[in-house]
């Protein structure tokens, strides 16, 4: 019986190595459509979405990976064509190699800036190690085939669009459209908390595994209760306690409240209550979700001419009042300048830290520092493009009340693209990992392995650090470059998304989140009855990343297989 190749042990580890950046760059290059529109709207701050993407990756990887896992492992092509006694030492080094590819096209199209599909990457790995070993290539229309495969990244797009269209439309028609557009939203606004917790619990439900029964085990009736039961239950919590908040926040115009006070709940519906740690009564009420992100260098008139734009009645010029964007306005030339001081004495700190000794202790701990917080300290939103400003004022804006009051909702759905997204594509490293490892392991070919729990959470762990350190190059370029985002809209975006990957996932098909997302991105700029609140220029981009993937992936896998197995001897009987 054959054992573990222990003789191929320096190859199990440059896989685990290939492993740990394919999981590293994915995170890097995929997370970030998970969070780019709440940080793009500033439902987020970027710290904020990074320590959520550890928890939530990590969750969908744990809880809903393992289908797609599957179709990894097998679909591009068969596993039994390394059956042979004398093959799976070929196999192993074939989904190292695959990693290699993929891991290798994810960083340079990160470091760029490019925002591509990781499903794809790893497919196109994996063609062209399959040319390159020679063995057939399932190209036909099968389950799990390339062809399969390459047909969901153009109709999951389309999909999420029309997805993220209907969501919006129905916010669009029962809020944004009426003539006391927040009362509407009050009304409103506690449904879509229930039905995004209803969906994540629809689906976490049908998955099963993990101690959870399937359906099937469980009765239709039972789980139909628990999906109810969890919609009924989200939707009369945040009555009791997120409804109350938001009324004395946005109708009442309390400053002091903040996100602590929320667990006073029907207290807050008091005309004289009072608060345990208040925050500033001198505080806005709600953010300026329309303010410019140019950062040109009249940004400031920029700014004022919004703001007369508002008061001319294009926008909701009492929520302007409310929000203190007139006060931040007058005040943006000294804001600029103390800007301009801080980022003075971080420089002046940052030379004398240089001067000083390796070892020296203030410099240990600047290093730390900077590794640890250089990619969620990075601005993600201004940009120096007038053209897109102008992008961005064709698109409808809203009443900035109820787009706070959809802060929550967009959190909320980012969450769920994001146990989404860790469910769907952590099986892009995971899957030639898993083979890798029982391989490497058993000694021989196994056409149906359960992925052990550890490697799930590894992989889960990984996208989260990906994105934590290297993410923030992806995040410039899927957010507000492509077109006007505020939490109503982002929250529209990342819900349609989260199904259309969430439904993938229940099949088995490794669809593409950046293409996912970006379906549901246009889909709801559609909404805005104007082609041109579109960067078509930056969607332009994107697509020619998506189609240079697979031939490039394939190209880099294609060649470090061929090279592997033309090297005079790479392990024992070769």
């Amino acid at each position: 019986m054959a054992g573990t190749l222990h003789h191929l042990d320096w190859l199990f580890a440059l896989g685990v190595i290939f492993f740990c950046a394919s999981i590293w760059s994915l995170g890097a290059n995929d997370v970030a459509n998970s969070y780019a529109t709440s940080v793009s709207s500033r439902s987020l701050t970027l710290p904020q979405a990074g320590c959520l993407a550890v928890i939530t990756e990590f969750v969908g990887a744990i809880s809903l990976g393992q289908q797609v896992t599957d179709t990894i492992r097998n679909g591009v092509f068969a596993i039994d064509n390394f059956e042979n006694p004398d093959t799976p030492d070929v196999l192993l080094l074939a989904m190292v190699c695959a990693e290699l590819g993929s891991a290798t096209w994810q960083t340079v199209c990160t470091r760029l800036g490019f925002p591509v599909s990781t499903t794809q990457s790893l497919v196109g790995a994996l063609v062209g190690v399959g040319i390159a070993a020679d063995v057939h290539v399932n190209w036909g229309w099968s389950p799990g085939s390339v062809s399969q495969i390459a047909a969901s990244w153009g109709i999951a797009p389309c999909i999420a669009a029309c997805f993220g269209a209907i969501i919006m439309m129905s916010i669009k028609v029962l809020v944004h459209s009426r003539q006391d557009p927040l009362k509407w939203g009050l009304r409103v606004i506690t449904f879509y908390y229930a039905l995004t917790a209803g969906i994540l619990t629809l689906f976490i439900t049908i998955s099963g595994g993990h101690g959870i029964p399937t359906p099937e085990e469980m009765g239709a009736g039972q789980a139909v209760g628990i999906v109810l039961g969890v919609f009924f239950g989200i939707w009369a919590l945040t009555s009791i306690f997120f409804l109350p908040y938001y009324h004395a926040k946005l109708v009442k115009e309390d400053r002091r409240l903040r996100v602590w006070h929320i667990p006073m709940g029907p207290l807050l519906w008091k005309d004289n209550y009072t608060l345990y740690y208040p925050g500033d009564p001198e505080s806005r009420v709600v953010p300026n979700y329309y303010s410019s992100e140019y950062k040109g260098e009249d940004s400031s008139a920029n700014s004022i001419n919004e703001e007369k734009k508002q008061a001319s009645g294009e926008a909701h010029p009492a929520d302007d009042q409310s929000s203190g964007t007139a006060h931040e306005q007058e005040n943006a030339d000294g804001i600029k300048k103390v800007d301009e001081e801080v980022q003075g004495a971080r420089q002046n700190d940052l030379a004398a830290i240089d001067k000083l000794p390796w070892f020296h202790p203030k410099r240990i701990f600047a290093t730390i520092r900077f590794v640890l917080f250089h990619g969620i300290t990075r601005d993600v939103i201004g940009h120096q493009n007038k053209g897109l400003d102008a992008v961005h004022d064709r698109a409808p804006h809203y009443d900035n009340k109820v787009e706070h009051l959809w802060t929550t909702a967009q959190i909320l759905s980012a969450m769920i693209m994001s146990v989404s997204h860790g469910a769907n594509d952590v099986s892009n490293a995971i899957g030639p990992f898993t083979t890798e490892y029982f391989t490497w392991k058993t000694g021989q070919v196994l056409e149906e392995t359960d992925t052990p729990t550890w490697i799930k959470a590894v992989g889960g762990l990984g996208l989260g650090v990906g994105f934590w350190t290297f993410g923030f190059h992806i995040m410039r370029n899927l957010g507000n470059r492509i077109t006007k985002h505020s939490p109503t809209r982002g929250f529209s975006m990342e819900l349609g998304a989260a199904i259309t990957v969430l439904f993938a996932s229940q099949l088995g098909l490794p669809v593409s989140t950046t293409q996912c997302l970006t379906g549901a991105v246009v889909g709801v700029a559609f909404t805005n009855g104007d082609l041109k609140s579109l960067n078509w220029k930056q969607i332009g981009k994107i697509f020619i990343g998506w189609v240079l993937t697979v031939p490039c992936a394939a190209i880099v896998g294609g060649i470090a297989m061929g090279i592997a197995l033309n090297t005079p001897s790479w392990g024992p009987g070769h």
